[in-house]
């Protein structure tokens, strides 16, 4: 219950968006507890290939402090040696072969027969190896293949965790789902977001957290989550300044989304090119909804600023956010 618009985002995000801060120190506690696991496999197992000491990645929304509830996955690049390997780029960003040396003699058992490294094979090292761990229940190939994931019987979250190799172009080569590799950078995403962040007085996390809500919510084709992440960051970045009062931020979004969701959006990696995949018929749908979105807010705020109608306000804020919006006390 609500008095006020401001009030009743507060109480919103605090109760249904964000994670809860209790669950998330017990998350990244288990995180970090099942980095030293991963780590210690080499000296587990004579036929682990070796690993990259310093440079495994925390990755993914609940890295980025943008994952809203639940939390059901956690993202972690485990980061292999070389060990002298060499990559060829095929298609740049997006497809790469590794050649593996007979002299890294564990690696090679992973490779095609023409001494290429098989992805898939790196994957299913990772999972056959996971019941060293403590507290194992089970490990499956992610649907993509790009992942192995590891639930464990003591927390809701499962993670997912991807071999990668660092480059000499410092950044990653990942599986790309069919036996090869392609490029990655998660720490740029992660810079990008805490610089903006930053530069914008701590207030674009909460945004980007609120709006996943009514991204996930509405009725109409889901943006994916990465996707949906870079529009919101490009429109906070297209802004000098943002509004100081959430509700105003999300309806400026909205009408930025009506348009920018029909173009093409570029990888801020720069490696995938366009990342908007979504058909023109699903482009056409977000774009009606974030439009319905956007008169609403609009609604939402004459109430607020112009009627002086607190309750008229959050009620109109129900209608976009749905039924776990406070009611006016």
């Amino acid at each position: 219950m609500a008095k006020t618009v401001n009030d009743a985002f507060n109480e919103f995000n605090k109760d249904f968006v964000n994670l809860d801060s209790e669950r998330t120190k017990v998350a990244r506690n288990s995180r970090d507890w099942l980095i030293e696991q991963l780590i210690s496999l080499p000296d587990k197992l004579d036929d682990f290939p070796k690993l990259y000491a310093g440079m495994h990645v925390k990755y993914g929304s609940f890295a980025r402090n943008t994952k809203i509830r639940p939390l059901d996955d956690i993202d972690l690049m485990l980061t292999f040696s070389g060990e002298g390997a060499t990559y060829s780029t095929i298609v740049y960003g997006q497809n790469y072969t590794l050649l593996v040396p007979e002299s890294a003699t564990i690696l090679r058992k992973l490779c095609n027969d023409d001494g290429t490294l098989n992805s898939i094979k790196v994957v299913n090292k990772i999972v056959s190896s996971l019941n060293q761990i403590e507290h194992y229940k089970k490990a499956e190939i992610h649907r993509r293949q790009e992942a192995a994931t590891l639930d464990l019987t003591s927390y809701e979250w499962c993670y997912d965790i991807v071999p990668a190799f660092y480059t000499d172009t410092n950044y990653y080569i990942i599986p790309d789902g069919q036996g090869g590799w392609k490029a990655t950078d998660p720490r740029i995403d992660q810079d990008r977001i805490t610089k903006t962040n930053q530069e914008h007085g701590g207030i674009v996390m909460q945004l980007v957290r609120t709006l996943k809500y009514w991204n996930n919510k509405a009725s109409m084709t889901t943006i994916p989550s990465y996707l949906f992440e870079t529009i919101v960051l490009n429109f906070v970045e297209s802004k000098e300044k943002l509004s100081d009062y959430i509700d105003v931020n999300l309806i400026n979004f909205w009408n930025y989304l009506t348009t920018a969701i029909l173009a093409d959006i570029i990888d801020p990696k720069g490696f995938q090119g366009n990342i908007n995949s979504l058909l023109y018929a699903e482009r056409r749908s977000i774009s009606s909804k974030a439009e319905d979105a956007y008169t609403k807010g609009i609604a939402a705020y004459k109430f607020e600023t112009e009627e002086k109608d607190q309750q008229k306000s959050i009620n109109k804020w129900g209608e976009i956010f749905g039924k776990e919006f406070p009611k006016y006390e």
